[in-house]
């Protein structure tokens, strides 16, 4: 038995710090919540605790140190990666960010998941990191938004990928490229259903998928039981996605209010991405690209208030490395300059994300779930910005920063 005791802690529920903050630890779970210390007792003084913060977007295989766009997809080889998304994922979960989505890879890898065996690491204990909900491949027709070809725009043949590495077209391919992706472990799909913004693919809201094809990836997922998760700019192919029974909408930077209503009516979940608005680093993509960037941006700063003013069930997502891996807490910040209340983006950050997730097990500290726990220097409720200085982590009751 183990005992945190701070000055608070928060209860996402009824939207309040509660004043002293006391968790009960025993083995991965909270054994109970207030109360007498028991067993050896860890002062966090006058930090305030909250659950394990979520992030449902990164590539952890991507970033980090010594990639560059036009070197790494054609010299980083699957083992390259991998060592490098083991630092990615210690800094993640240093970040305070105890579970993520890791939302499609797009490097060519033979048909590995490489996300799949990075999770099987990091439960395994052999490295430190986030529970990780692995996609695989990022399932995109050919010449799509996350077509790794499309990022430097290469030229015929010098990267052929397979349908198993999520290249796939028509019906047939797609759902072909669903079964391989959950064959090998992957947990939930993410599809490319329009352009994006740092991709030579043309328009970024142009839909890159038809509705029969859309339907035949959630239709494959579904039957399955796993989500699907869709990168969409533009309203017309948002409207096709959540048409087509797509789970969660990433970006939706172009979304417009008909579009808003129908994610509200069908109960469709929003990642935003919104601090890419802010921090990311585009001085050196191409003029196009810059240009797509320039235009884009400010919508994405308003849709995802109106989206938020609508109703929209908004979760945190920050679409690492697009911005630096455990720099998660950023989009936090962001979220509540475009209007999020402090306690709506929290709850966006754990128990809306475990609503995504489709899993009860975390999101609150509560007894009998897991003992995912962070303390920061302060009132988030107040100041949203101490989440960016985290000063404790636990995850399955092992402390990782301390």
């Amino acid at each position: 038995m183990l005992t945190l005791k701070a000055a608070g802690m928060l209860d996402v529920d009824a939207g309040e710090i509660v004043r002293p903050g006391v968790l009960r630890v025993d083995g991965e779970r909270i054994a109970g919540v207030g109360g007498p210390a028991r067993g050896e007792t860890i002062d966090l003084g006058d930090a305030v605790l909250l659950p394990g913060l979520m992030d449902m977007e990164v590539n952890l295989l991507m970033g980090g140190r010594g990639e560059t766009v036009t070197r790494s997809p054609v010299q980083d080889d699957p083992p390259l990666r991998m060592l490098r998304a083991v630092g990615n994922a210690r800094r993640t979960l240093r970040a305070g960010f105890t579970t993520v989505r890791n939302l499609g890879l797009f490097v060519k890898t033979g048909g590995y998941l490489l996300d799949v065996a990075l999770a099987k690491a990091i439960d395994a204990g052999w490295i430190d990191g986030p529970r990780i909900v692995p996609a695989g491949h990022a399932i995109t027709p050919t010449g799509g938004h996350l077509d790794p070809t499309m990022f430097a725009a290469f030229a015929p043949g010098v990267l052929p990928l397979s349908v198993e590495e999520g290249i796939a077209d028509g019906v047939d391919e797609v759902r072909r490229s669903v079964r391989y992706q959950i064959k090998h472990g992957a947990q939930l799909i993410k599809v490319c259903c329009s352009g994006g913004v740092m991709s030579h693919t043309g328009a970024p809201g142009a839909q890159h998928y038809s509705d029969e094809e859309l339907r035949a990836i959630v239709d494959e997922a579904h039957r399955r039981g796993l989500r699907v998760a869709a990168h969409t700019h533009g309203a017309e192919a948002v409207r096709a996605a959540v048409e087509a029974g797509i789970d969660c909408i990433e970006h939706g930077f172009l979304i417009d209010d008909e579009t808003i209503a129908l994610m509200v009516e069908r109960g469709t979940f929003l990642v935003p991405t919104t601090y890419l608005a802010d921090g990311m680093d585009v001085s050196k993509a191409a003029p196009e690209l810059r240009a797509k960037a320039a235009e884009m941006f400010p919508r994405a700063r308003a849709s995802v208030r109106a989206a938020y003013e609508a109703g929209v069930r908004i979760a945190v997502g920050t679409d690492a490395p697009a911005i630096p891996h455990g720099k998660n807490a950023c989009e936090l910040v962001a979220l509540v300059s475009r209007g999020m209340s402090p306690l709506s983006v929290l709850r966006a950050a754990t128990v809306t994300a475990a609503e995504l997730l489709g899993v009860a097990d975390r999101g609150r500290l509560a007894e009998g779930l897991l003992a995912d726990v962070v303390a920061v220097p302060g009132d988030p409720l107040r100041d949203i910005a101490v989440t960016q200085d985290v000063r404790f982590v636990m995850k399955g009751g092992r402390v990782h920063v301390r």
